[in-house]
């Protein structure tokens, strides 16, 4: 994200609308102090309500995510959590409609979803928005960072599709 180079603005703006989901902490804003851990969403960690930390959050993720988008009047979540990560808010609860960018690079004439670099698009596409402040879906589709390009024959309004070619990801 480069969040070092976000001006006093841009922190206001991610303070008020992105929200980090953490195995340990739950549903957390970018300023909340934490303590550094490593703990992965679906690490296997038996507790009274089961066997991981899924069971262990049940529905306290999407409730709390329901409540912030009836708090900003929100329309829609932006989600850029890995699939692991959101899948624990339970999004079949969720009261919005859930936006999903999908990140493609190609690789050997073919385009496909490489996780490395999908982390790393979600990232520069939270940057993006932050320091945009993109509010509409058709803002979104502007994401040109690293060399990815919006592409509407692949792309739904609830799932954007976003591919970069191998020459470009080597040039970036």
């Amino acid at each position: 994200m480069r969040a070092w180079e976000f001006s006093q603005k841009d922190f206001a703006y991610a303070q008020k609308n992105l929200r980090v989901l953490s195995g340990l902490y739950g549903v957390l804003k970018p300023l909340d102090l934490i303590q550094a851990h490593r703990l992965e969403m679906g690490t296997v960690y038996a507790n009274p309500a089961g066997k991981d930390l899924y069971s262990f959050w049940g529905d306290r993720l999407g409730k709390k995510l329901n409540e912030e988008c009836r708090n900003s009047k929100s329309e829609y979540i932006i989600n850029l959590a890995s699939q692991e990560y959101f899948k624990a808010t339970q999004p079949k609860n969720i009261d919005v409609e859930v936006v999903s960018p999908v990140f493609k690079d190609e690789k050997n004439g073919k385009y496909k979803i490489i996780s490395f670099y999908a982390k790393k698009a979600r990232g520069m596409m939270s940057s993006f928005l932050i320091r945009n402040q993109v509010e509409t879906l058709e803002g979104i589709q502007k994401f040109r960072d690293q060399g990815y390009r919006f592409e509407a024959s692949e792309s739904s309004n609830l799932q954007p599709v976003f591919l970069r070619s191998e020459q470009n990801r080597i040039a970036a």
